[in-house]
């Protein structure tokens, strides 16, 4: 049977149809960006001391010096979890003596926050932790919080994959779209820390499933010179610019419940995209299903106004291909040789780590010397630059060599904060970001990757097993959060460390630069994964430049 890149050459490279594809599937991933890292500010914890009751019968001195003194980061300031015991206080107070002076507060009993809390206004007006004390005994609910979201993340990257391949990538896109807004909004009611983070969970099931699916819809839709750019400029910027206008919106929208609001909302815009963006192809084919794919592909070539052959698929073709499109494809088929299982294993490595390092310095920038918001705005601006690094390397460089580069870029600066002085923090500022590009580079380069070493018949699946992987290194990264609160670099130090060991172990992977995108598992069986490995000759004398494809754009 011809090549499916040989029977759809009449369409062209860049018409009409593949810039509406591409853009569209590009703005579908906008929201994703809000929901991805909405974290930040929906779980904000504020500068917090314990509650005093204005029913305290204590003199003005006294409530002042109701908050024992403690060190943190160096400083000393008002606990966050203990009071002097307000009974006690009442006692002196009622007596006349003075705090200080009179009385040794040290000496004083202490107690827990009885009363509850009271919050600083000047960063969050609200957050899921003001709302339900998420702070001392029960701080442990705030990482996770984000993590049960990743974890609904890892449900969704298994399960969208091999749905997407079994029932087709156009359905589980609007599926997942549709889940990811509709269980955002059901948040916005929650009544417990519980319901918040069940729905949160469910949300995350969504979030990239609708990221994955429309990753692979666009890569198997779009030709071999538009593919690159879509699986970085396209899908990963637009989802960087989500990411900025998040803090936008926190900025200027204080109280979770109305932010929530107002990032759910865009998610409607993508339900006019049904009757425009079609189902894959390529897909519809390794189904079988040649008559509709027949159709989308002359309304393609109808909209960018170029006359298609009278005959697609002839009758030999379809016969030929019969065996194949009976073909089911299970999760085990990508461990079905010593090979295969070799690329496997490594790729889900890579993924993980790349995760740990991606999301734990995205999760603390918060924590960072200056404006949370600035900060985070900075940690999505920064991906932008990234992303077209990626870009480039992957037009021109073997993506092993690339993506191990930056990875070892990213973790070795990150390596460096624990050298910069205290009074140097915009210094540490600035290698946070220059880290979290390396490590972005590498991400969006993953992808591509990924896609070009599985066959049709699994690939989808397979960047959905890969992706799962990434997803366990997503739900521990904010533990390494949670770690700077007792040293501020150890953080950096395990990411930093892991982002480097990998980046080495990338350089022992198989090599997927300028080969067509096999389409059987025996193509994938012949490509190599060491460098005495066999390599399928007919997918070597296919292979072309990306680097001259992209410049005729």
């Amino acid at each position: 049977m011809r090549d499916y890149e040989e029977v759809t050459a009449f369409l062209g490279e860049w018409g009409r149809f593949q810039r509406l594809i591409f853009f569209l599937l590009s703005a579908s991933i906008i929201p994703n960006g809000f929901n991805g890292m909405s974290a930040v500010f929906l779980a904000g914890t504020p500068e917090h001391r314990c509650a005093v009751p204005p029913g305290a019968n204590l003199s003005e001195e006294w409530r002042n010096a109701s908050i024992p003194l403690e060190l943190r980061g160096g400083l000393t300031e008002p606990s966050r979890c203990r009071r002097y015991r307000l009974a006690v206080l009442a006692n002196l107070s009622a007596l006349g003596l003075r705090p200080g002076s009179d009385v040794q507060l040290a000496e004083l009993e202490q107690e827990p926050c009885l009363d509850g809390w009271e919050y600083s206004r000047d960063v969050y007006h609200s957050t899921i932790v003001t709302e339900w004390n998420l702070v001392c005994e029960d701080d442990w609910k705030v990482p996770l919080t984000t993590s049960l979201f990743f974890v609904g993340v890892l449900i969704g990257s298994f399960i969208s994959g091999q749905l997407s391949d079994r029932f087709g990538r156009k359905s589980i896109l609007f599926l997942t779209m549709a889940v990811q807004t509709g269980f955002s909004f059901l948040q916005i009611f929650s009544t417990s820390w519980e319901m918040f983070t069940v729905l949160f969970l469910i949300v995350g099931m969504g979030q990239i499933s609708n990221y994955v699916v429309a990753f692979i819809l666009g890569t198997e839709i779009l030709g071999k010179s538009v593919r690159i750019i879509f699986s970085t400029l396209g899908v990963c910027i637009f989802f960087a610019i989500g990411y900025m206008l998040l803090p936008l919106f926190a900025y200027f929208i204080r109280d979770w419940q109305m932010l929530l609001l107002a990032l759910t909302l865009p998610g409607l815009l993508c339900v006019p995209l049904w009757w425009i963006i079609p189902e894959s192809p390529r897909w519809l084919i390794s189904q079988g299903r040649y008559k509709e794919a027949e159709v989308i592909i002359r309304k393609a070539a109808k909209i960018n106004n170029t006359p298609a052959p009278a005959v697609l698929f002839d009758a030999t073709e379809m016969q030929d291909s019969k065996p194949q499109q009976q073909q089911k494809a299970i999760l085990l088929d990508l461990f079905r040789t010593r090979n295969i299982a070799t690329i496997t294993i490594m790729s889900l490595l890579l993924w993980f780590f790349t995760s740990v390092g991606y999301f734990g310095l995205s999760l603390n920038t918060p924590n960072l010397h200056g404006d949370a918001y600035i900060n985070c705005f900075l940690s999505a601006v920064i991906e932008v630059p990234a992303y077209i690094i990626a870009w480039l390397l992957l037009r021109s460089l073997p993506r092993r060599y690339s993506i191990s580069s930056t990875l070892v870029l990213g973790g070795g600066v990150v390596l460096f904060i624990k050298l910069v002085p205290a009074d140097l923090n915009v210094l540490s500022v600035c290698l946070v970001m220059l880290g979290k590009f390396g490590i972005t580079a590498a991400f969006s380069m993953l992808y591509v990757y990924s896609v070009e070493l599985y066959p049709t018949l699994v690939r989808n699946m397979a960047v959905g097993a890969t992706s799962t992987a990434s997803r366990l290194g997503s739900i521990i990264s904010p533990y390494f959060v949670y770690l700077g609160a007792y040293d501020r670099y150890l953080p950096y130090i395990v990411m930093g460390s892991l982002t480097v060991l990998i980046g080495i172990l990338t350089l022992f992977l198989s090599e997927g630069y300028g080969n067509a995108l096999p389409e059987s598992f025996e193509q994938m069986l012949k490509v190599k994964c060491f460098r005495n490995g066999q390599q399928n000759t007919s997918i070597r004398n296919s292979k072309e430049s990306p680097k001259t494809l992209i410049t005729t754009l």
